[in-house]
């Protein structure tokens, strides 16, 4: 009796869809409206003049200009201050 056993399912070979979060223009790059800038999970950076956040914390453009970042001061709700980065768009 010549047969193979049943081969079953393993439990290996599958892989999660990845996120591909991150900064997608640099310093000085020009934009649209509505261009992506940053993709993140949390606030690392925040949004200043002309960047609005998405609800999954997407930073996007809302004018045509050139994008700068910035590292600012900022009192936290404990009286610390931390370093923070900002984008903003600068119209052209």
């Amino acid at each position: 009796m010549a047969h193979k056993k049943a081969g079953g399912s393993t439990q290996l070979g599958r892989d999660s869809r990845p996120q591909y979060l991150g900064t997608k223009v640099g310093d000085g790059e020009r934009v649209n409206p509505g261009m992506v800038l940053i993709r993140q999970r949390g606030t690392k950076i925040r949004p200043g003049k002309n960047v609005s956040q998405g609800k999954d914390d997407t930073l996007y453009s809302m004018a045509a200009g050139k994008v700068s970042f910035q590292k600012k001061k900022r009192r936290r709700f404990d009286g610390t201050l931390r370093t923070t980065t900002y984008v903003s768009v600068k119209p052209v």
